[in-house]
């Protein structure tokens, strides 16, 4: 199963109503949503992708919104913004809160402990509808915590930026009347111009073009640069409303005849269904190719009710889509939990069609049970619609039901961190356990740390960001950081590499400390220093080259790198690519090179598997001969390299033939392939003797 970045919408406030179907009701718009959140669950259960359906989502919510507010305003009610709002989070926050609580239910019972901090951190972000914006700073960030699954929240992600866009929305409304009313006062007054040129209409077409140009524009430019960010960015999908809220304007004016109305029904519905299929949605959007299914959608709007038994409309009003569309707010909440919680609890990557179709149907059972006992009680009770105090104290007991528990649930993961890490030393030996000496003695009972809570706390720690002296003139070098400078420096170090170079720096930076070396790092996620190859990308090899002249012209006394590169699957351990020949200019120069052996790559998170299975569980105890080469490389690169220094501390996290995830209660890794800063720190003593005896340094 693909990391999704899944979407949807939740039902308009008036699209179910009775008093909707009386007036200005479209049964072929409720169909429309159907089919939406019909491909979003098909293309996640089975096919593993994302559909396209986001972008229907939030140009129907814009479009039903605008057409709402329209009619208000040009009717002469008042448009009573806060009790909108009230309003709108009364109907949507109920069944939010019922999700979550059953996903976090879910959560305890299925999901690893060391999941659960983050996926109680998302519980409030969807809350509090910033869930988009949570995802957003980890998609760009290399170092987040790694999962082996998706989170059963993130799906939240597109009911937050809708939520900010609920928010939005009726303020361009309100300022769009207010503005108009200031200028029909003015010509009323000072002009003999006719007031009723100042449509209401015009003055909303021009502020949501306005918000659709600039929007696309910036959305454009984001998705070529940052796609990862821009995916989940609320700015770069406000045109996707802003095109529903335009389509809504202009569709009183648009009347395609009837054989045009055929056309744009089937085309706009062959390209909607296409969608997901031929674009890979979740890389290439939200860019200027996401006007595909937004544009596909508007048609099938814009056809409308073709009065003809051939025309798209008679599918999407089929009594039982519609139906499906009045619960699908419900039904788009609940597919992605059940989907994420039922693969890890069954251990698979994917569902076959009958776990498939157990899970789409469970999943429709609980949205018809949500809608009918939540949403639509809720949205019926009249108590609260007296006055806006009323539907306040509903809202806030909505999010008293969840934020009760998911605060006592992070209290006791705080406490049982407290308690773990306030262990004796002697407890937790870690890689000293190990060590000859403790050869054959047995680890004493204790709490594993790191506590899961604190894992993602695990990468090892520099100081700050690089100053004076060392401050790189290349701006691929701008993320430069390095150890605070002793106050005799006796010697100069560069880190190169990967995030497996700098969580030796747990080690490193200690030892380096005590001896008055400067440490300086230069890293970047994923992209092993060597020479310039095409086994790594463009951004890569160039990162390696600026590194390579920095040191150049820097010249310090030594430059650490990792010296291997370890695999998940066979081969375990090869060669790093072009390693002699990127490191041959700096010995030549007459600088150092200390290279270290790689640790392995797992196909499990490690600690995920001691959580589930316990920690001698065969799964989690990986043999030696599926993680490392049974000959080191770095054997192959002796004698060829003056002043090249190996280091290998393999034993010292493989012993006994085998890799464990825990050695003297200890996790040696965070996820499937980094040490723990912890796990590093225990083998400082081991580290720095080894680093000592390779180079000679004193």
């Amino acid at each position: 199963m693909t990391n999704e970045r899944t979407i949807a919408s939740p039902q308009h406030a008036a699209a179910g109503s009775p008093a909707s179907r009386k007036s200005g009701y479209r049964p072929e718009v409720q169909g429309l949503r159907a089919l939406a959140v019909l491909m979003v669950v098909t293309y996640h259960v089975w096919l593993g992708r994302v559909s396209g359906g986001v972008d229907i989502f939030l140009l129907i919510s814009a479009f039903l919104m605008t057409l709402s507010f329209a009619r208000k305003v040009e009717s002469g009610k008042p448009l009573r913004l806060v009790s909108h709002w009230l309003h709108l989070l009364k109907r949507l926050l109920p069944a939010v809160v019922v999700v979550v609580l059953g996903v976090l239910a879910g959560t305890w019972a299925i999901l690893p402990a060391s999941r659960w901090p983050d996926i109680l951190d998302q519980a409030w972000a969807s809350l509090l509808y910033r869930q988009n914006w949570l995802l957003a700073d980890s998609a760009v960030d290399y170092y987040a915590q790694d999962h082996s699954g998706a989170s059963p929240l993130q799906h939240f992600w597109s009911l937050s930026i809708q939520g900010q866009v609920f928010l939005l929305w009726p303020l361009v409304f309100a300022g769009a009347a207010l503005l108009r009313k200031g200028l029909r006062y003015a010509l009323r007054r000072w002009t003999g111009v006719d007031e009723r040129l100042l449509n209401y209409r015009l003055f909303l077409a021009l502020a949501f073009g306005a918000i659709f140009a600039a929007s696309l524009v910036y959305s454009i430019e984001q998705t070529a640069s940052n796609q990862a960010y821009a995916y989940f960015d609320t700015r770069a999908r406000l045109w996707e409303f802003a095109l529903g809220s335009l389509l809504a304007l202009a569709l009183p004016y648009l009347k395609p005849g009837r054989i045009l109305r055929l056309v744009l029904g089937w085309a706009g519905l062959a390209a909607m269904l296409s969608c997901g299929l031929l674009l890979t949605v979740d890389r290439s959007f939200p860019g200027f190719i996401a006007l595909w299914p937004t544009l596909a959608a508007a048609a099938i709007i814009v056809a409308g009710q073709s009065g003809s038994r051939f025309g798209v409309d008679r599918f999407l009003t089929w009594r039982p889509l519609v139906a499906l569309g009045d619960n699908s707010y419900a039904l788009y909440l609940w597919h992605w939990p059940l989907l994420v919680l039922a693969l890890a609890g069954m251990g698979v990557s994917a569902p076959d069609l009958w776990q498939g179709l157990a899970i789409v149907a469970i999943s429709v059972v609980l949205a018809v049970l949500t809608t009918r006992f939540v949403e639509k009680p809720l949205r019926e009770w009249h108590w609260p619609q007296r006055r806006a105090w009323r539907t306040a104290v509903v809202i806030a007991a909505c999010g008293a039901l969840l934020a009760g528990p998911v605060t006592l649930w992070q209290s006791h993961i705080v406490a049982d961190e407290a308690a773990a890490a306030s262990q004796p030393k002697e407890l937790t030996p870690g890689a000293a356990a190990l060590a000859p000496e403790n050869a054959g003695k047995p680890t004493p009972e204790a709490k594993i740390i790191p506590a899961p809570a604190a894992m993602k706390n695990e990468w090892a720690d520099i100081d700050g960001l690089c100053t004076d002296g060392n401050v790189p003139s290349d701006p691929l070098l701008q993320g430069c950081l390095q150890n605070s400078r002793p106050d005799k420096v006796t010697k100069k170090i560069v880190v190169l590499g990967d995030s497996h170079a700098q969580q030796y720096m747990a080690a490193l930076g200690p030892i380096a400390k005590s001896h008055g070396w400067e440490v300086v790092t230069l890293l970047k996620g994923n992209c092993r220093f060597g020479g310039e190859s095409p086994e790594r990308d463009a951004d890569c090899n160039a990162f390696n080259k600026a590194s390579s002249d920095y040191v150049l012209s820097h010249k310090p006394d030594a430059v650490f790198t990792v010296a291997s590169l370890t695999h998940k699957e066979a081969p375990f351990e090869t060669e790093v690519p072009q390693y002699l020949e990127g490191i041959k200019p700096f010995t030549d120069a007459g600088i150092e090179v200390v290279g270290i052996r790689d640790n392995p790559r797992f196909t499990t998170n490690m600690p995920e598997c001691v959580q589930k299975k316990g920690p001698d569980a065969a799964e989690c105890n990986v043999p030696l001969q599926e993680s490392l080469a049974a000959s080191s490389p770095l054997d192959d690169y002796r004698g060829k390299v003056a002043r090249l220094h190996l280091m290998d501390m393999s034993d010292f996290i493989c012993a006994d033939g085998t890799c464990p995830a825990v050695v003297g209660n200890v996790y040696v890794y965070k996820d499937d392939n980094h040490l723990t800063k912890t796990y590093v720190q225990s083998m400082i003593p081991m580290f720095e003797k080894r680093l000592l005896a390779a180079t000679g340094w004193k």
